[in-house]
């Protein structure tokens, strides 16, 4: 059978690095109040140069790097933003031709802090349907752009950057041993949108608007909706929470991953965390915090990785993938 196989990963972050205490010169709050709520010590914020697709296309040319390919090797980019360079066309195809690849096709996915794992599983399906051989998929936010830096309970818990991996297919037998994604989970519930959304929209107030979060509400349906996808993920793979060799989740906040892992019986050793130096970066969050674990090597080739993410919608969804 074709599986999906990771064989390139990369990342990005804009040049300026903001602390927590810098925000308490902008609004009523300090290093101590951030950091106990959220783990949040410092995020990465694009300057005036750097955009979605600049830090897409630098993390697509490290994972192309990582993985000995060229842009013209690839079939498909399939990119996750919420923060669009332009209303359209869509940002993949700008980073398409910024790579200087004129073939294939490329588009955005919009599912905002779960964009990744959506995107992810959209290129899973494309490969194993034996429409692409080879897929860039990216992670990649400009959050800041959407921020009220006046709003003290959201502005301090965003940041930018942009990770991605290079797809391919690769020959499995059908056991959770095969290298690639073993199972993919998706779920949303738009019920639920008022508690986490954007104030703006073309076809709505014509304005890009501001995030607008009710973060008690989002934290407490967070855990149950998380480990739920977890938990269908391991019984379609036939997987147990002992088999998990590395937890990478949404970083949004310590708390809800801390939580999540502990309610799964997961091992604390087993997570990976880096919501303490980027913050929550939306659809690059996952990408960069897999990108953080393999450059430093806790992550290895026959390690089994559990990915997961919850967004606004609410969108959720879980990945068990073979290193």
């Amino acid at each position: 059978m074709i599986r999906s196989a990771v064989t390139g990963i990369g990342s990005a972050l804009p040049k300026r690095v903001m602390t927590n205490s810098e925000f308490e010169h902008v609004v009523d709050t300090t290093d101590e109040w951030i950091v106990q709520r959220t783990g949040i010590r410092q995020r990465y914020i694009a300057g005036e140069d750097e955009t979605t697709a600049s830090l897409g296309e630098a993390a697509a040319r490290k994972a192309l790097a990582s993985a000995g390919l060229e842009p013209s090797d690839i079939d498909l980019i399939v990119l996750a933003t919420s923060t669009p360079n332009n209303t359209f066309p869509a940002t993949a195809v700008e980073i398409q031709n910024r790579l200087g690849m004129h073939h294939g096709a490329a588009f955005d996915m919009q599912a905002v802090c779960s964009g990744f794992i959506y995107a992810l599983t959209t290129a899973d399906l494309y490969i194993r349907g034996g429409v692409a051989q080879r897929v860039l998929v990216i992670g990649a936010e400009t959050f800041s752009r959407l921020l009220d830096w006046e709003d003290r309970t959201t502005c301090v818990l965003f940041g930018d950057g942009a990770g991605a991996v290079v797809l391919e297919a690769a020959e499995g037998v059908g056991l959770t041993s095969d290298t690639g994604i073993l199972a993919a989970k998706l779920r949303s519930d738009g019920s639920h949108k008022t508690k986490l959304y954007v104030d703006g929209g073309p076809s709505t107030t014509k304005t890009v608007g501001h995030l607008r979060m009710q973060g008690r509400e989002v934290f407490k349906h967070a855990v149950g909706m998380i480990t739920d996808v977890i938990e269908d993920s391991f019984a379609i793979a036939g997987i147990k929470p002992d088999d998990i060799d590395w937890f990478v989740p949404h970083q949004a906040n310590r708390r809800i991953i801390e939580a999540s892992a502990k309610k799964l019986g997961i091992a604390e050793e087993k997570v990976v965390i880096t919501v303490d130096r980027h913050g929550n970066t939306s659809a690059a969050s996952v990408p960069l915090a897999l990108s953080v674990a393999v450059e430093d090597g806790r992550i290895k080739k026959g390690d089994l990785i559990l990915l997961e993410a919850m967004g606004g919608g609410f969108t959720w969804g879980a990945i068990l993938l073979r290193w």
